[in-house]
């Protein structure tokens, strides 16, 4: 389980498509390369990958892993270019303060980024507001104030019109990932609060109520 708490950033370095799947490899700072064995997980812009061929002592430190077809299907991964910021999360350990929310790395499907524009253009550190579009079937899961995973980064929801969402953006979540890299027009990687999911789920059950149910239950 993640956070979207970004530990720090790394930078593709190659996409190699083999048979059945495709092998990405990033560079990342030793330090998060040092704590990673063969096999562990790593959030990578919000996608929950196993790290594969780990080098912390290569120039620069790097680990790969590979991307399942439904990977390749339901993230941005595939089409980064080398050079290209990501975002890095390790696992959050057990009894660790849950900083951000409940992410598993598992992404719903990919927005389209409207706007990144700053709140204060002409001061030295200003807030920015991000605009992005969300396929119409995410929708009822985004409310206003809710938490939403965006390029595997724990956000809050300021405003939703229509599949339109809002997030404010402070300046240290602005210098310390890769949504700083990013142009208008480009896909972002969403995850949607899975609370959310587990009740409407439920709810559905709740209202599911059929005639073997209602005599099973002594009604």
């Amino acid at each position: 389980m993640f956070t979207g708490l970004i530990e720090t950033t790394g930078t593709v370095l190659c996409l190699t498509p083999n048979e059945g799947v495709t092998r990405i490899t990033i560079g990342a700072p030793h330090a998060l390369v040092s704590r990673l064995n063969t096999g562990d997980s790593v959030a990578v812009s919000g996608v929950c990958l196993t790290a594969l061929d780990i080098e912390p002592h290569a120039f620069p430190p790097r680990f790969s892993a590979d991307l399942a077809v439904e990977t390749i299907a339901r993230t941005t991964l595939s089409r980064l270019k080398p050079d290209s910021t990501v975002n890095l999360e390790l696992p959050t350990p057990a009894g660790s303060p849950l900083g951000g929310h409940v992410v598993q790395g598992h992404v719903d499907g990919t927005a389209t980024l409207i706007a990144s524009e700053p709140i204060t253009p002409d001061a030295e550190t200003t807030d920015y507001r991000l605009r992005f579009s969300i396929p119409d079937t995410l929708t009822r899961y985004v409310v206003e104030k809710g938490s939403i995973t965006v390029e595997g980064i724990s956000l809050t929801v300021a405003a939703i019109h229509g599949n339109e969402v809002e997030i404010a953006i402070i300046p240290h979540t602005w210098a310390a990932t890769s949504l700083r890299t990013l142009s208008p027009g480009e896909p972002l990687n969403i995850e949607v609060d899975i609370l959310s999911k587990y009740a409407e789920a439920q709810a559905e059950k709740s209202f599911n109520l059929t005639e073997q149910y209602l005599i099973a239950n002594g009604y």
